[in-house]
């Protein structure tokens, strides 16, 4: 009876939002029929373009210096907008447009004026000590460390690490067919947007820990509902799924809705299983954990607002645009519905308090950016045969003289929000138009003068006047950018590179991985005596073992992407660091020290043989070590010999680190003494493969000093994850026994910090070596990615 009643609420709030979208549409057609928002428009703009219109002087002539910058330099434009005072209004309409938009705020508010402007001061602060602080970097809320430190501030360190890790799976599973980082761009913005309503309830007298509280679920809650968009909306309208793998798939979403609990899979008679059942478990939780925090007054609003938006999508979705009878009101309403809902469902999400100015301006607002967002799609969309008001007034308007025009309704919703809505509220109007103009630009400069002034002959030719105004604002008005479009444009080139980036860091591993293990091998000279034979193939059974060779693949990138030294140069010195490295890991597993009896996937070397030949084997290898690096013989002598004496030194370290590894079994450690213990038995190790190729390049001491500091927070990184995977991993991923540290009675980072203090600790040592990268006088990518990886693993 329960879901009977939740049906039928959910389809009664379907049928009120449908006439709540047929009489706006009756308004805006009438407005189109008769053209009446013409006049009021052009009264508009010609108040607007007052303060957009620059007029040229002789002065120009001596403001070359002052010449605005490629917004693509995120820092440069930043700090030239303050240089030229523009950045107060850049911020005022950036500020007010997201008020307006994701907040539903109505402009004339005095509260919502002065939380605007003290909004505006906050931000305006940060960009301008970021930028000068990142110099050409990225923004700092664009890579893991600025928003974990962010975190650390807010004190929501494990929500961050909790969708650090949630972002990280959803984009490993987003098929090849979709674009991968819009759908990460689109999760991402609606974690923010759940954020900033959050934010928005609270004021000064909330306390930190409740700040905290409400932060924390306010992320996990933009998850569960951003969640939607990547493997609902976006996974339906790809070509991933067949048809009936759609239709299956769509049946058990609506059925979630309409009863209020995910169905379970069943029987899923398509080809994308793993996917689907990822996908399943994925909406499950998201699904229960935003009931679960719903109020029980918000909750029928939230199954209402989320049907709206899923069923009227759905309609959009099964349109073809081969079929030319669809009418107005079937191509607009499911738009006036879809595009309201998705805002609307927001608050329902937060359990925010009803306010009806917000529903209202919510509502009718939500077209406004739907037929901005579909004109600048419009190529894409009529490529992919997509149903759109614009993709079918393109293919049928000869045929059709019924159509509605999208770009005449377009500026008839601008006419309507302004005086309807807003109240001919100044303020609204500026930013209104400001954002309407910045569009027409932005797709101007997308597509091309020839191709723009096209659609504009098929668009804007029922009113030429009207028309050569807005031509007119689009070539000439000036400040109509806005912050939000500027941080969409850096996330998305930020993502590409950075999928580009992880793309070349994953095949340098592989090919360098490639290139180590076939060097590796020790040949067995002929007439060699038994015994020194039976050592070498002990040795080539440990080196033979699947190690991930990270050592030396450091040194080879350093090297030889970064120093420019020769590839065949450096090769003695690869294999003296792996020859080090798994020395040091025959000693670690013997029956004396850590009692390991499973290594890279294999037996460990005592259990093939006995502890005695797996000693020998491990002082043979130190001894090949030492005799490649003393044949690194396209270098200056001098050089390679201080590099000899600093490899030696960096042994004794780790032998001194594994003493006191050893010493503390059974011992409760500090924090300290742990990482202490930490850096000379894993981080010298890391230190010495960047440090060796930088003494060979012969760089300054201070970048030198600046690699150490990475390699000690990159080691104790390192660590930590697999003190971590000693808890959580899986065996066959690792290539070796979980539970040894306790099987041991080792005291390491979770048995002193737990868990969740360990995850922290290890992201601030992620922070700290991020941090140290920026004091290395060049880019280094694949440091980044490298850090990335360390903590990022499952091996």
């Amino acid at each position: 009876m329960h879901h009977m009643n939740e049906k039928l609420q959910a389809n009664t709030g379907y049928q009120l939002a449908e006439r709540k979208a047929i009489q706006y549409f009756a308004l805006l057609y009438d407005q189109v029929i008769d053209k009446s928002y013409v006049t009021t428009l052009t009264e508009d703009i010609q108040k607007w373009k007052e303060n957009h219109l620059q007029h040229s002087s002789w002065l120009s002539f001596f403001s070359r210096r002052k010449r605005k910058p490629d917004t693509r330099d995120y820092n440069r434009y930043i700090q030239w907008l303050n240089y030229t005072g523009k950045l107060d209004d850049y911020l005022d309409r950036s500020v007010s447009y997201i008020y307006m938009r994701d907040l539903g705020k109505a402009l004339d508010s005095p509260d919502t004026h002065t939380r605007i402007q003290r909004v505006i001061a906050d931000v305006k602060k940060h960009l301008i000590q970021s930028t000068r602080a990142n110099g050409g970097d990225q923004p700092e809320f664009m890579n893991l460390a600025g928003v974990y430190r962010w975190a650390q501030r807010e004190g929501i360190e494990t929500a961050i690490i909790w969708v650090i890790n949630k972002l990280r799976s959803v984009s490993s599973h987003i098929p090849k067919e979709m674009d991968a980082e819009q759908a990460q761009r689109k999760l991402i913005k609606i974690i923010v947007g759940v954020i900033l309503h959050v934010m928005e309830e609270m004021d000064d007298t909330v306390s930190p820990m409740e700040r905290a509280r409400r932060l924390d679920e306010a992320i996990r809650l933009g998850y569960s509902y951003g969640l939607t968009y990547p493997f609902i909306d976006d996974l339906l309208d790809s070509q991933v799924l067949n048809v009936q793998e759609k239709e299956q798939y769509s049946r058990m979403i609506r059925a979630a809705l309409l009863s209020g609990s995910v169905p379970e899979l069943g029987n899923w008679t398509g080809n994308h299983m793993k996917l689907i059942q990822y996908i399943h478990s994925e909406l499950s939780d998201a699904f229960e954990y935003i009931k679960e925090h719903q109020r029980p007054d918000t909750q029928q609003t939230f199954f209402e607002q989320a049907y709206v938006f899923f069923h009227s999508q759905d309609i959009d979705r099964v349109k073809d645009l081969t079929r030319a009878t669809y009418t107005n009101e079937e191509l607009y309403i499911p738009v006036i519905l879809k595009s309201s809902s998705s805002r609307l469902i927001v608050r329902s999400v937060i359990s925010a308090p009803a306010d009806e100015g917000f529903e209202q301006r919510t509502f009718f607002y939500g077209i406004y950016n739907q037929l901005a967002d579909d004109f600048a799609d419009m190529v894409d969309d009529m490529r992919d045969g997509a149903v759109t008001p614009y993709t079918y007034y393109l293919k049928y308007h000869h045929q059709r003289p019924d159509l509605i025009n999208p770009f005449e309704l377009y500026w008839a919703v601008i006419s309507y929000l302004i005086h309807n809505v807003y109240d001919s509220d100044a303020m609204a109007r500026e930013v209104i138009l400001d954002r309407a103009m910045n569009g027409l630009k932005r797709y101007k400069e997308r597509v091309g003068i020839e191709k723009y002034n096209e659609m504009m002959e098929i668009f804007a030719s029922g009113n030429p006047e009207f028309n050569n105004l807005i031509q007119k604002m689009v070539q000439k008005a000036d400040d109509v950018d806005f912050l939000d479009k500027l941080l969409r444009d850096q996330m998305i080139t930020h993502l590409k590179n950075d999928a580009r980036e992880k793309e070349d860091f994953f095949n340098t591993v592989k090919m360098v991985r490639e290139q180590i293990n076939n060097q590796l091998k020790i040949t067995k000279p002929q007439g060699i005596p038994a015994m020194k034979e039976q050592l070498i193939e002990a040795a080539n059974y440990s080196l033979e073992g699947d190690g991930k060779r990270i050592r030396p693949i450091l040194t080879w990138v350093m090297g030889v992407n970064e120093y420019g030294l020769d590839a065949s140069a450096i090769v003695p010195l690869l294999r003296s660091l792996e020859y080090m490295h798994t020395a040091s890991l025959i000693f670690d597993d013997l029956p004396s020290q850590d009692n390991a009896s499973t290594r890279r996937g294999r037996q460990t070397l005592h259990q093939v043989h006995n502890s005695a030949t797996a000693e020998l084997t491990g002082l043979y290898l130190i001894q090949k070590a030492i005799g490649e690096q003393s044949s690194l013989d396209q270098f200056n002598a001098e050089t390679v010999l201080s590099l000899i004496q600093y490899s030696a030194q960096k042994a004794e370290d780790m032998c001194m680190g594994q003493a006191m590894d050893l010493d503390s079994k059974g011992k409760a450690l500090t924090l300290e003494q742990l990482n202490m213990v930490c850096f000379y038995k894993t981080g010298v190790a890391f230190e010495a493969c960047l440090v060796m190729p930088a003494m060979l390049a012969q760089v300054k001491e201070s970048e030198i000093a600046a690699l150490k500091k990475f390699a000690y927070h990159m080691g104790i990184a390192f660590q930590i994850k697999d003190d971590l995977l000693d808890v959580e991993g899986d065996m066959l991923l690792l290539g070796k026994p979980v539970g040894q540290d306790s099987d041991n009675n080792n005291s390491n980072f979770v048995s002193i910090l737990g868990l969740e203090g360990a995850s922290k600790e290890m992201w601030e040592h992620y922070c700290l070596a991020m941090e140290a990268l920026k004091e290395i006088p060049r880019n280094i990518a694949f440091l980044k990615h490298l850090i990335h990886y360390v903590v990022n693993r499952d091996r």
